[in-house]
């Protein structure tokens, strides 16, 4: 089955032939290199992709050079500038790869064509913008409300292992909020049962 069928099928178990047949004929693959983006900030790139394979992240350039990493993307995961392709505005924000990736890509003029077409994905998009606002919610609620051992240990626990498992620490602690010394630092103090 292909994967973005079967990516959607966990939100709308119903999705016929039909209903899939348009979306189907609009996919294609794209390969990122590592270090490659798939949109930067201040780009327009209104087009979605789930991850067939490899790791991304999604950070925010700021005026000053530094970067705040917010999510990462690994396999059979949904990624795109997803206000931008609401809004038409250019990205405030970049997805880069971490390892090279490949991507089954799609327009989000697609999207919104079928969902004109068909409820089912009127239904999709609807889901999927309700996980999108609840892990954007818990996330800058962990940010503002959490200090950052307590996100360390929350992270440790949350089953988000590929973040521990596949991303280099200076990412970890950009994710966290703190600086590379500071999580060596919230590690070992974790690590003695601190």
């Amino acid at each position: 089955m292909n994967p973005l069928r079967a990516y959607l099928l966990r939100f709308v178990p119903g999705l016929t032939e039909q209903e899939w047949a348009p979306l189907a004929a609009a996919l294609r693959t794209e390969q990122l290199a590592r270090g490659a983006h798939f949109v930067r900030a201040g780009q327009h790139r209104p087009a979605l992709a789930l991850v067939l394979s490899g790791a991304l992240r999604l950070y925010y350039p700021r005026p000053d050079g530094e970067e705040r990493t917010t999510y990462f993307f690994f396999e059979n995961r949904l990624l795109a500038d997803y206000p931008g392709c609401l809004t038409g505005r250019p990205s405030q924000l970049s997805i880069q790869a971490l390892t090279e990736a490949e991507l089954l890509v799609f327009d989000y003029a697609v999207l919104r064509g079928l969902y004109d077409r068909f409820p089912v994905y009127e239904r999709f998009g609807r889901l999927v913008a309700e996980y999108h606002l609840l892990g954007t919610d818990a996330r800058l609620t962990e940010q503002l409300l959490l200090s950052p051992e307590e996100r360390y240990r929350a992270l440790l626990v949350s089953g988000k292992t590929k973040i521990l498992e596949r991303i280099p620490q200076h990412l970890v602690a950009n994710y966290l909020g703190i600086t590379p010394v500071s999580l060596s630092r919230i590690r070992a103090r974790v690590a003695r049962g601190g």
